[in-house]
């Protein structure tokens, strides 16, 4: 390869870039650096078809930062570049060497990079010794080629995070459509993170690590992560079947040990250590298979109730496990049911930290009683996407949000704490886990859920806005989203008005809407010799919200307005209170 300097308009980022055809990359690391001295890594660049142009196949940030100087200081310094041979191979693979070994790369555009070298003729093993990666990871990045194209492309251009990506993997293609369709429709819930897993399953996803039976035999389906280390059963039912014979085959073998008896505890039940003792084969102890939902087998191996280890304990033998019919009808079981749920409900009066704890359990897991369901913040405008994501608001909270995830076990790439499948296990195992927890850490967890519900465009957020007094200048500033949204000129006139004062208003009357929007970003950033104006929000933001012209069509203000309506006198509070003091 041969050292040159090259002049920056002679240069530009060739298609075998993994970098080419995305958003300029973000160059807030190197830029110090290349300010203060320059570009002093080379550039690996290939020859053109246009007479003295050159193709950037490695370097594509540091020739971004270096453009910008150039546009700060009005010079454009040559760039040190190594000139590679005019082959696709080696070009594709400089470049995803030198990008693997600064930013990660995605894993789309990892596949489509690889997806290039395999079409040059490189196999597998030669890929991965190449960039120095397990034969398994090309084999799932290539795998990706199984997923429908937009759904790629959906990926690489960050409309879909990495949870959904991969969990995508694992749907058919006919599931992936009916996603897509769900994802195209602006008043759909579309499933994301954990909770699209769950859909793609039917509510009930089986890990094959769960199964008991050899998997090589089983004749129904699994479908893989292709990013990760498990399988899953497409056919629950089928699962169950293989699963129940194997545990009626481990029943028998402990039987045959000589254990006394075996218990299959089903799913609806479970076994608790706290209610049996622990008790050797000799003397009488038990085995109990405990099989959860999810498909999870567990063995208690010697085991007996507590009562009957109080009549070992006097010397008794314990009594045989008599399993063959249940103690009482189905009938029965509605009774009994109904009345420990009566009491359980009207106990729970005199505990409200337990049931406020319970509450959270359900919004978070779900039940067949419960369906909470977060706010998708959807739109199809990638600016407005981007302004939201970039927020600062949307930072603050999705730091909290991932916090909350830690304390509660949870994966932090899942995208809410809400939505979960419903399982009654999950919500009772989630319950336990919130008792152990301080109230403030319990509120804290309560108001990432409140956020996750809160529906845009409500009036409830338009009621907590005004209720606790946010400044919406502590949490937003004018962006390029916003000033193309604006297409009003009146309203671009009272917004000059308020910005620049009546008489600069005035004086541009007549101005182009691209005009007044100009005056009104030069004054919020004190450019062009105007005023600086700090902390400015349009009235529509602002709580509570009003308007610039007497035509109405501002749902913020709508909103504003049915809070003003459902405002009514505070009733006295003793009287408030003195029907539950009447029926405590």
């Amino acid at each position: 390869m041969t050292l040159v300097f090259i002049a920056q308009d002679k240069l530009s980022v060739s298609k075998t870039n993994m970098r080419y055809g995305k958003k300029a990359p973000d160059v807030t690391d190197i830029l110090p650096t290349v300010r203060k001295r320059g570009v002093i890594q080379t550039l690996l660049v290939r020859p053109n078809c246009e007479e003295g142009h050159f193709e950037i196949v490695a370097g594509s940030r540091r020739f971004h930062a270096a453009q910008i100087v150039a546009q700060e200081t009005g010079e454009a310094e040559p760039l040190p570049c190594r000139i590679l041979a005019d082959t696709d191979d080696a070009a594709i693979e400089a470049s995803m060497i030198e990008n693997l070994a600064r930013l990660d790369a995605d894993e789309v555009t990892q596949w489509e990079t690889f997806t290039r070298l395999v079409k040059e003729g490189r196999d597998v093993a030669d890929i991965a010794a190449t960039f120095g990666l397990p034969d398994l990871t090309i084999q799932r990045v290539l795998a990706l080629g199984n997923l429908l194209p937009r759904v790629r492309s959906l990926y690489a251009a960050e409309k879909i995070d990495r949870a959904t990506v991969r969990h995508l993997t694992l749907g058919s293609k006919s599931q992936q459509k009916a996603w897509l369709a769900l994802f195209d429709d602006p008043n759909a819930y579309v499933p994301t993170g954990h909770q699209l897993k769950a859909w793609l399953f039917g509510g009930q996803s089986i890990p094959a690590k769960f199964a008991l039976f050899d998997l090589d035999s089983f004749k129904g389906a699994t479908v893989a992560d292709l990013f990760g280390d498990d399988r899953y059963f497409a056919d629950a039912d089928a699962f169950w079947a293989a699963q129940n014979a194997a545990i009626e085959a481990r029943r028998a073998a402990y039987l045959g040990d000589g254990w006394s008896d075996v218990v299959i505890v089903p799913p609806s039940e479970h076994f608790q250590t706290w209610e049996h003792e622990k008790a050797p084969k000799r003397k009488g102890g038990r085995v109990y298979i405990d099989v959860r939902s999810n498909g999870e087998v567990t063995f208690h191996e010697g085991y007996i109730t507590r009562k009957e280890a109080q009549r070992v304990a006097r010397g008794a033998a314990p009594e045989a496990v008599k399993v063959a019919r249940p103690e009482v009808t189905s009938t029965m079981q509605t009774y009994l049911d109904l009345h420990r749920h009566a009491a359980a409900r009207a106990a729970l009066l005199g505990h409200p930290g337990i049931a406020l704890r319970l509450m959270v359990a359900h919004t978070i897991g779900g039940s067949h009683l419960w369906r909470v369901t977060p706010e998708p913040q959807t739109t199809r405008n990638d600016e407005v996407r981007e302004s939201l994501e970039t927020s600062r608001a949307e930072t603050v909270f999705d730091e909290r949000r991932r916090a909350v995830l830690a304390v509660l076990g949870f994966s932090p790439e899942e995208p809410t704490v809400t939505g979960g499948n419903g399982d009654d296990y999950g919500v009772a195992h989630l319950f336990l886990r919130l008792i152990e927890l301080p109230d403030p850490v319990i509120m804290e967890i309560i108001t990432v859920i409140m956020g996750e519900t809160l529906a845009s465009g409500s009036a409830a957020v338009a009621a907590v806005g005004t209720q606790i007094g946010v400044d919406m200048a502590d949490w937003w500033q004018a962006d390029e989203a916003f000033f193309e949204l604006i297409r009003d000129k009146e309203v671009l006139g009272e917004i000059v008005g308020e910005v620049a004062g009546n008489t600069v208003a005035t004086a541009n009357a007549g101005e182009k809407t691209k005009t007044l929007k100009r005056i009104v970003r030069d004054h919020l950033d004190g450019a062009e010799g105007r005023t600086k104006v700090e902390r400015w929000v349009p009235k529509w933001l602002a709580f509570p919200a009003s308007a610039y012209t007497t035509r109405g069509g501002v749902g913020t203000v709508a909103a504003h307005a049915k809070v003003e309506a459902a405002r009514t006198p505070a009733p006295d509070p003793d009287e408030c209170h003195e029907p539950l003091k009447q029926a405590a």
